[in-house]
């Protein structure tokens, strides 16, 4: 992935199905290794809700983790995904506390974190088409969305190590 801007990505796992993104990624992948997937057959959300895809349509991957003790900081990871996922997406976009990003008003995107002596973000956006009635789905290239938000998730993980150093 030469569109690449920083390190988030350049260990990378592809699978055109798998059950999820989060599982992709070996308990020792390195910080910064993405995992994605063209379709998701068992794909997850918060509270064990399911997350649909189209195949090929959505942007689903997740996102290796390695952040510094203690772990009780560890959720405000989600916040810090959303924020990248909000921002790549672009005008209209908002925050659904403590996990979702809407457009206009309607669900673009899911984060999932998951943790187990690190963290795997898993991300879902829907690209092109919305896969359930009152979804929103943005309309852009897929590689180049996951290239923004690889970029904005590794600008506002760094920004969040250095402000713990601040508490």
């Amino acid at each position: 992935m030469s569109k690449l801007r920083g390190s988030y990505g350049r260990n990378y796992l592809y699978a055109a199905e798998t059950p999820s993104t989060q599982t992709l990624p070996a308990d020792d992948a390195p910080h910064g290794t993405v995992a994605l997937a063209e379709h998701q057959t068992a794909g997850r959300g918060r509270l064990g809700r399911q997350w649909i895809d189209e195949p090929g349509a959505g942007l689903s991957f997740s996102v290796v983790l390695r952040p510094p003790l203690p772990v009780a900081n560890w959720p405000e990871l989600t916040l810090v995904a959303a924020k990248a996922v909000a921002g790549a997406v672009g005008a209209g976009a908002t925050i659904k506390h403590p996990n979702d990003v809407l457009l206009d008003g309607r669900k673009v995107a899911g984060i999932l974190a998951e943790s187990a002596g690190h963290v795997v973000l898993g991300i879902g956006v829907n690209v092109g088409e919305a896969p359930w009635p009152g979804a929103a789905a943005v309309e852009r290239d897929r590689l180049d969305l996951l290239v923004e938000i690889l970029d904005r998730l590794e600008r506002g993980y760094d920004a969040w190590v250095g402000g713990l150093t601040d508490r």
